[in-house]
């Protein structure tokens, strides 16, 4: 189970850039406070950078 990471989102991404709105739902995150889990590679970690104002983390 190590190599999937939990991500929620916390804020809302109305008021954000266009692309960082493209990139939470490209995550599957539609709804506030939805956790979808993800697998633990150098993709998921750029796309959670990008937008880690909006999103919680869980190892």
């Amino acid at each position: 189970m190590a190599d999937t990471i939990k991500v929620t989102l916390v804020k809302s991404p109305i008021g954000a850039v266009p692309k960082h709105k493209k990139t939470v739902e490209a995550m599957g995150l539609t709804k506030m406070h939805k956790t979808v889990e993800m697998p633990d590679n150098a993709a998921t970690r750029g796309m959670i950078k990008q937008v880690q104002h909006l999103v919680k983390v869980e190892e």
